[in-house]
């Protein structure tokens, strides 16, 4: 693990003459103190200057006294918060994890789409990564195996997994791969019911049923979306709770208010009554008023200008920036490729993003430099847009929606999740520190990967991955986040008589 040094002052700075007796060190030197910081600690709500020391890759004290260290961030007028935690991060690379990293995240997890063999996500990444990782047993990948589809991140509207009904064998096969991806530790079951459209409401029934013997929590991209009924997205919503409801699964629903548009306040107030009624259901948003997915997967099947209330001119090509029209849109359905959609009210998002039940997540992917500016500057598009310029939601509460509500969700299924979030002693030394008067996303459509400013330090483990608001190169402090592992499970995590698969975690095209 590389701690790079030439970026940190020195704690004990002493110019000491040649030949001088050095003085005795104190008794409690720490291998590296944050000075005199602004602490917010969403879990106590703490909220005042503090020294935070860190050794062993935890916190070690908190201080309103100066405390002793082999090395100091001087971090006067800035917050120091936990590491955000990203629960919904496509992209699983090192270009993705350094943008991640620059907006925050400490943690950047693939829980929505997942992953089909959970060991091999987690072995290809380990020492090889900037932030924490994570994913789901994936229903999508895993569907999508069973039924014989070519490798992709996402069926197409006419790939195998997208237009044909499990048997009973492939249900089978289906379920019981996801049943060892849990067993081998996967944080969540991930689920995109609107892009395996022909998988029956008694199929997704019975991947609750499987999540929730394992205790584990599915995310879930609902199946419609949209306000054009009867099949709008309060149908889609009606479903999963339901689900929950009967098998007693955890729910969390991805960006709502990108599938609800219109209808985001009343399934906020769904929510609330489901939770009222003891179902344990969650959701996120992120702070913008596109969204952005294949334009070959059946999210674009017929009807969608109807459900969504939007033309064509609408969707922006990401690889170019350009507006379509039907004519490009016909093209660009053929050979697929990811599309920004403006479909989302700005109501919508502001209303989500002050809802206290509410998360914010990502969705983040980049290829090349090519994609949705969230995946550079959904955090500092919160902290700076909605939180110093807009009002929309305190400081305090918008930490907790990127640290300790997320950390929640998970520490039931994954115990290490219980010492993330917070600022507190024990705690592990994932934080950032960004300065509340200038903190800003940059990322535009038209230069989408631009890192935001105000966010100057970032540290993974008490490892700085950001420093003087630069990623530091060569540094891998980054661990696999995982659920506890069924040692007797098979090592595949894939249904019965599948081939062995190229990793579908990330999207192999812009």
């Amino acid at each position: 693990m590389n701690r790079p040094t030439p970026v940190l002052a020195l704690g004990l700075c002493a110019v000491l003459s040649a030949g001088a007796r050095q003085p005795e060190p104190p008794a409690d030197v720490h291998d590296l103190v944050i000075r005199g910081g602004r602490v917010i600690d969403p879990e106590s709500r703490l909220d005042g200057v503090r020294d935070v020391a860190v050794d062993g890759g935890r916190i070690a004290a908190l201080s309103e006294g100066r405390l002793a260290a082999h090395q100091v961030i001087d971090a006067r007028g800035l917050v120091v918060a936990p590491g955000f935690i990203d629960l919904h991060a496509h992209g699983q690379d090192a270009e993705n994890y350094a943008l991640r990293a620059a907006d925050g995240v400490t943690s950047a997890l693939e829980l929505e789409v997942g992953t089909d063999d959970v060991d091999r996500f987690y072995a290809e990444r380990d020492g090889k990564a900037l932030v924490h990782f994570g994913a789901s047993i994936g229903h999508i990948p895993v569907r999508m195996a069973v039924m014989g589809d070519p490798p992709a991140w996402l069926p197409s509207a006419s790939s195998q997994a997208a237009i044909v009904a499990a048997s009973d064998e492939q249900l089978g096969a289906i379920t019981g791969a996801i049943r060892k991806g849990l067993d081998r530790g996967a944080l969540a079951v991930g689920m995109g019911i609107q892009y395996t459209s022909a998988a029956s409401r008694s199929e997704i029934l019975e991947v609750f049923r499987t999540a929730a013997a394992a205790g584990a929590p599915v995310h879930v991209h609902l199946r419609y979306n949209g306000t054009r009924e009867p099949l709008s997205s309060t149908t889609a919503l009606q479903e999963v709770l339901a689900d929950a409801a009967l098998t007693g699964a955890p729910l969390h629903v991805v960006h709502l208010h990108s599938t609800s548009v219109g209808f985001t306040e009343r399934h906020l107030r769904m929510i609330e009554e489901a939770r009222a009624r003891r179902i344990d259901v969650t959701t996120e948003c992120y702070p913008y008023t596109a969204g952005m997915t294949d334009i070959a997967s059946g999210v674009f099947d017929d009807g969608w200008r109807e459900n969504l209330g939007i033309d064509y001119g609408d969707l922006l090509w990401a690889a170019t920036g350009e507006r379509l029209s039907a004519e490009t849109f016909a093209a660009r359905r053929q050979t697929g490729g990811n599309v920004a959609i403006f479909s989302i009210p700005e109501a919508a998002v502001r209303a989500a993003l002050a809802h206290p039940l509410v998360m914010v997540a990502s969705d983040a992917v980049m290829t090349k430099g090519k994609g949705h500016p969230r995946s550079a500057g959904t955090n500092a598009r919160l902290l700076g847009v909605y939180v110093r310029e807009q009002k929309a939601l305190g400081l305090v509460d918008a930490i907790r929606k990127v640290t300790l509500l997320p950390a929640q969700r998970l520490e039931a299924r994954a115990p290490a999740f219980r010492t993330k979030g917070r600022v507190r002693v024990g705690a592990d030394a994932d934080l950032t520190l960004f300065d509340p008067e200038r903190v800003k996303d940059r990322a535009t459509w038209g230069s989408p990967a631009l890192p935001p400013e105000g966010i100057p330090y970032v540290l993974v483990g008490g490892v700085p991955v950001v420093a003087k608001g630069r990623i530091v190169p060569d540094t891998f402090p980054g661990t696999g986040l995982r659920a506890p592992v069924a040692r007797s499970a098979s090592r595949t995590g894939r249904g019965p008589g599948s081939a062995p698969r190229p990793d579908r975690t990330s999207p192999s095209r812009p």
